[in-house]
């Protein structure tokens, strides 16, 4: 009796489900796949940003080090060193539009560093430096290499004089000290006297343009209090002006009408008041001097002509 064996078939094996890992990895390609492909740029372009910005990043970090460590420096002197051996040296020194200025004083300025190399000269500092000097209103500093300096000066002019603690100093018409000078040097400028009084002479020549007819007879202003204005005139005559710029005005605008008129000034008196706006007070010359009833009769007629008081009053 034979036996039949029966052959059984191998189960067939269930193809295992992807890990979870890797379909979210899958999943998260295709998202950074899909956004690539949205960008209007491509992939390649993007690497070359990244990789821009990553050297960028290096050369600050590199920079920074290279500045703590001081590697910076030694190789920015170098350049200057290498630079300067190389001929672009300063050697002269180009000024233009210096007129009344003392030359040497701006090839000192111009001069004074501790390198002559072009690469080494810092110009920003050089005009600085210019501007400190009272004459320079404006400086403009430029390289000509390969060994010139070439500086172009706005100077400031002489507007008055200035008399201050018995020093006479230049002003320009803002008032800026330009330079001392002596009494046998005094050029033909208004003389201004007094603390401040530098400051104040550009509100001067405003006021002094209301009376064109005394301007020329003026032979300096002294300002009092820090408040108001003494004019002295050329004959020896003192005028007193109230304060304020609008009462100040209003009074040289009066005397200037009353001395065309009647001729005040030159008549001997000494001072003239109108810091009262209600009263023109005149004082007359001290007691024994030569002349004195006739130049006393003439001012009193001019005053009452003018119609003002002569006599007298107190100082301030």
């Amino acid at each position: 009796m034979s036996t039949t064996r029966v052959k059984r078939s191998r189960p067939v094996a269930k193809r295992a489900k992807a890990p979870a890992k890797r379909r979210n990895r899958i999943a998260t390609k295709s998202r950074v796949d899909a956004f690539f492909a949205a960008l209007p740029f491509s992939p390649a372009t993007m690497q070359r940003v990244i990789n821009l910005s990553v050297a960028a990043v290096l050369l600050v970090i590199g920079t920074a080090m290279a500045q703590a460590t001081g590697v910076t420096a030694k190789v920015q002197e170098e350049w200057v060193q290498a630079v300067g051996r190389a001929g672009f040296q300063v050697r002269k020194v180009e000024v233009v539009g210096a007129d009344r200025i003392d030359r040497i004083k701006i090839y000192d300025i111009a001069l004074n560093q501790q390198n002559r190399s072009m690469a080494a000269v810092d110009l920003d500092a050089l005009r600085h430096d210019l501007l400190k000097y009272g004459w320079v209103k404006d400086a403009r500093v430029s390289r000509r290499l390969p060994e010139t300096l070439v500086i172009d000066i706005v100077e400031r002019a002489p507007a008055a004089v200035w008399q201050h603690e018995g020093k006479l100093t230049l002003i320009d018409a803002d008032g800026v000290a330009l330079e001392r000078i002596s009494a046998a040097m005094m050029p033909d400028l208004p003389l201004v006297i007094g603390p401040n009084a530098n400051h104040k002479s550009k509100d001067l020549q405003v006021l002094l343009a209301n009376a064109d007819s005394l301007r020329e007879l003026l032979a300096g202003a002294t300002w009092v209090g820090n408040r108001r204005w003494d004019l002295r005139f050329e004959s020896g005559e003192t005028l007193a002006l109230p304060a304020g710029d609008g009462a100040a005005r209003e009074a040289l605008t009066r005397f200037a009408h009353m001395d065309g008129a009647n001729r005040l000034l030159g008549r001997g008196i000494v001072r003239f008041d109108m810091r009262d706006p209600k009263r023109f007070v005149l004082r007359l010359p001290p007691e024994g001097r030569i002349g004195k009833a006739r130049i006393a009769a003439d001012a009193v007629a001019a005053a009452q002509a003018a119609d003002v008081t002569p006599g007298s009053n107190d100082e301030g």
